[in-house]
């Protein structure tokens, strides 16, 4: 853990039967490798771990360029762990505090700096990147836009998202790595990772799908599921 320069970049993406939006996901996460290797010489590997689908995700991921992994784990901590240690293998092999693993969603598109922001932390000896994730505002009533924004104008809450976080992989390993948990493996792998007295820093904001039906019951579609019944029992939002 320190401020080594980073050598090696893996970005990795649970998906479970996300045909529709995987494609969005993988595009933006194409346009941010391409900005981090137009300013960075470092390896990159983008893995997708297609856990339990019955559809098209990952013939779409393949069709992107992605390395993916079939996996049956039925649990979205255990996929992105599956996802880390697989893609490690496809990584040159270099020291633990060389290499960065960045977290995504397959509903969530990243902005084109998201990469190089991080690294550009990283450099400065930050071991962890957290983010907070928008609601896309293309599929989001106003009223419920309106009320996530109120709540996040600002940073009084760390925001805590695997659709939006990287860290260095030997605080990764430190930390015991994502727990296969059905949901809030973030969360526990960040407390773990603060306890552990991990420097942090704030990162990127990325776009996230505001679809209420989620494929984790209590995950980010949840969150958005109160806020609409906050808002006497509004549910004009799509996807």
């Amino acid at each position: 853990m320190g401020d080594a320069p980073i050598a090696a970049v893996l970005v990795v993406v649970p998906a479970r039967d996300e045909e529709a939006l995987l494609p969005g996901c993988l595009a933006a996460l194409s346009a941010a490798l391409e900005h981090l290797h137009g300013v960075r010489d470092v390896a990159a590997e983008l893995v997708v771990v297609a856990d339990r689908c019955a559809d098209r995700t990952a013939a779409l991921a393949v069709d992107a360029g992605a390395w993916v992994v079939a996996a049956d784990e039925g649990c979205v901590g255990a996929a992105r762990r599956r996802g880390v240690e697989a893609g490690l293998s496809r990584l040159p092999r270099v020291a633990a505090d060389r290499v960065w693993v960045a977290s995504t969603d397959a509903d969530t598109r990243v902005p084109p700096r998201w990469l190089t922001h991080q690294l550009a932390l990283a450099d400065d000896g930050v071991d962890l990147v957290l983010g907070r994730a928008v609601p896309d505002p293309d599929e989001i009533d106003a009223a419920t836009g309106a009320r996530w924004h109120q709540r996040h104008r600002t940073p009084a809450e760390l925001p805590v998202h695997g659709a939006n976080l990287g860290v260095r992989l030997d605080a990764y390993r430190a930390a015991g790595g994502w727990p296969r948990l059905p949901e809030h493996e973030d969360r526990q792998l960040v407390d773990v990772l603060l306890g552990l007295g991990t420097p942090y820093a704030p990162g990127l904001d990325v776009v996230t799908s505001a679809r209420l039906a989620g494929r984790s019951p209590g995950g980010y579609a949840g969150y958005l599921r109160d806020l609409v019944t906050e808002l006497d029992g509004t549910t004009d939002v799509v996807g």
